[in-house]
């Protein structure tokens, strides 16, 4: 009899974290579920570990390799591949609770939903980076509240860090396209084809998330660059939480050369705001040492993103020197 569940992870050359993501998964209570892995042309793979977990552990997985082409392909690969009634997709750097499918599927039995999706938090074993870096992405002082937090910025829109939706979605809509962001691309898709699409909140992951700020930047810079693509492909999509991020660093800006030339007076609204954040932090973590990297995330999170769609939207949209979206989107639905 086919699994309930289907779980699709794309994988490039992070055999650890498979390893952490395996062992959680072998925990789990309620085991209705495969694990479909594709690993997308990595030169570190991690078939030992999932061939072990096979045949050592009794874990129900299939394991696929396949030349580099970019995630999304990886997924719509492993959607092809998949024999459950939901395709649930997590990143290789999640670790998943042990009650989740349990909590999954009691949730899915009482409220059926065609498209959901569910927080991200960190574990108590991940770093003081990682940590701080979550709070930053999850708090409402930093617009996290569009991630499934407990205040809404906006209407819930599921990510591949901790998603689902049913084989009847995939056999309408298709699978994702090769693009940033190709999540709330889906997401949006699946909206507009009729499909119900709901916040199961108790069923969280633990998200490890990038291990030092450097590479936090380059993610959320992405992030803000593809927020334009979406607005391109879906020209309604943009909303005024989006330009938040921009509004920080413009703003910032401003003050600081206000702060310099005309009166120090002008840097007390970013200083009430990094107190903000810190205080926020503080009670999210009750740690000193978080709280105090907590500031610097929260600025690299909104300047990356800010700087990122102010590029691409001063590029793409105002200059008119982007590609044609057919060319940047690189649409490949793999059915």
């Amino acid at each position: 009899m086919a699994p309930r569940f289907s779980i699709i992870v794309p994988v490039y050359n992070r055999p650890t974290e498979v390893d952490d993501l395996v062992e959680s998964l072998i925990a789990q209570t309620n085991r209705d579920f495969e694990l479909v892995i594709c690993e997308d042309g990595s030169t570190d793979p991690c078939k030992s570990i999932v061939d072990n977990a096979v045949e050592f552990r009794g874990l129900n997985a299939k394991y696929f390799y396949k030349e580099n082409e970019g995630r999304s392909i990886a997924r719509n690969y492993a959607m092809e591949r998949a024999e459950g009634e939901y395709f649930i997709f997590f990143d290789s750097d999640c670790v998943i609770p042990p009650d989740y499918f349990e909590i999954l599927s009691r949730e899915l039995d009482s409220h059926p939903l065609d498209c959901f999706g569910g927080p991200d938090a960190a574990n108590d074993s991940f770093s003081d980076t990682q940590k701080a870096i979550n709070y930053s992405m999850t708090s409402f002082l930093t617009t996290g509240g569009i991630r499934g937090g407990k205040i809404s910025l906006e209407k819930f829109t599921p990510r591949t860090f901790n998603m689902g939706f049913s084989r009847r979605v995939y056999e309408t809509v298709g699978g994702f396209r090769e693009m940033f962001s190709e999540d709330i691309d889906m997401s949006t898709r699946i909206r507009q084809a009729g499909f119900s699409i709901g916040l199961i909140r108790p069923a969280a992951v633990w998200h490890k998330r990038r291990v030092d700020f450097r590479k936090f930047f380059r993610q959320v810079y992405v992030f803000g660059m593809s927020r334009v693509t979406l607005k391109l492909l879906y020209p309604g999509s943009l909303k005024a939480v989006h330009l938040l991020p921009a509004v920080f660093v413009l703003g910032s800006l401003m003050l600081i050369l206000l702060g310099i030339f005309v009166s120090p007076w002008f840097l007390l609204p970013l200083g009430v705001y990094f107190v903000a954040v810190f205080a926020g932090a503080l009670m999210a973590t009750r740690s000193l040492k978080v709280s105090l990297l907590a500031v610097p995330a929260a600025i690299i999170q909104l300047g990356g993103y800010g700087l990122g769609f102010i590029n691409a939207y001063t590029r793409k949209i105002i200059m008119g020197r982007g590609r044609d979206i057919d060319q940047e989107i690189s649409i490949r639905k793999g059915k």
